[in-house]
């Protein structure tokens, strides 16, 4: 089989190439390297922001499947400017749905439930977005509903991907881990809020399983909720001299939610592997050894990196005109 992953050479993306290196397809990363200075994996790579429909077009002729990661992601990031973020996480994937009849895995989030703090939530509950993220995604699942596409709605992400691809440490676990190993401190704003937690490998996995299943609609894919509070201790537990400080919240927190992924589990035979506890050991290993020469670079931080760099307004311009020459 012919696979296009779009957004390939991110955080996720690494993980679902590498997982489908595994499988008897041809894949081609077709990526803007927003983050990255160069691709570095072996295979097939085409330089290309999916906002430019005429050089996309020929891949997705191409591909007889379609794994769609390309986005804007995180509340934060997309809050920099919601017009590019609709546009790059929203109408992309309208124009896909009109236009591209093979089969699509897309990577939407949970953040779509918002607050919702007295329910475990499953796919059917109502769906809350308090963000131009959160919109843009329940969005794009809309667009791709008649489709033959099976949608991930995502728990918050931790863990390492891939040894090429950027590690993201803006997302709880392996944040409060490179705090308890750089600061010997964990604070902990208000901390009652709960999170459903997924490893990336987990969900890269899931995503190349099903690429070619029959399966289509909406799966939440997490493997634990788990309260703020109670992962800060958790990761002290690898760490036995931090000290945690809790502290009423300074603003309000919306998002708590919690999840569940028994449809997941039952259709599709969802079993995640890797616990919580190995996200935090893998990424304390890496820090331990110092081969993370700059813990404060913005680039292993969405919102910090887009917003340092411009890169809603002058990056993405540049990388449209590249790609046009």
């Amino acid at each position: 089989m012919n696979i296009l992953v779009a957004g390939g050479a991110g955080y996720i993306g690494g993980a679902v190439t590498d997982a489908l290196s595994k499988q008897d397809h041809h894949v081609r990363v077709y990526d803007s390297l927003l983050y990255e200075e160069a691709y570095r994996k072996p295979g097939d790579f085409v330089f290309g922001d999916v906002r430019d429909y005429e050089r996309l077009k020929p891949h997705l002729q191409w591909a007889d499947a379609v794994i769609w990661l390309a986005a804007l992601v995180g509340d934060g990031a997309c809050q920099l400017n919601p017009e590019i973020s609709v546009e790059v996480n929203q109408e992309t994937v309208r124009w896909l749905a009109d236009g591209y009849d093979g089969r699509i895995v897309f990577m939407s989030t949970c953040s779509v439930y918002g607050a919702q703090d007295k329910v475990t939530l499953d796919e059917t509950s109502p769906t809350n977005p308090l963000s131009v993220y959160a919109a843009t995604k329940l969005a794009a699942e809309q667009y791709l509903a008649e489709k033959n596409a099976i949608i991930f709605r995502l728990g918050t992400i931790f863990g390492i991907g891939d040894e090429f691809s950027r590690l993201r440490l803006d997302l709880v676990v392996n944040t409060l881990t490179v705090r308890a190993w750089q600061n010997g401190k964990i604070t902990v704003f208000g901390g009652d809020q709960f999170r459903p937690l997924l490893h990336v490998r987990d969900a890269a996995q899931a995503a190349a399983e099903n690429v070619t299943t029959t399966a289509t609609g909406i799966f939440n894919l997490h493997r634990q909720n788990v309260r703020i509070a109670d992962l800060a201790y958790q990761v002290r537990n690898h760490f036995p001299d931090v000290v945690i400080e809790e502290t009423p919240m300074k603003f309000q927190d919306s998002r708590n939610y919690r999840v569940s992924s028994t449809k997941a589990r039952e259709i599709l035979g969802f079993s995640p592997q890797y616990s919580i506890d190995a996200g935090i050991e893998e990424l304390k290993v890496l820090l331990e050894a110092n081969r993370m020469r700059d813990l404060s670079n913005p680039r292993y931080t969405n919102q910090a990196f887009l917003s340092r760099n411009g890169i809603h307004k002058e990056v993405a311009r540049r990388v449209m005109a590249e790609v046009g020459q």
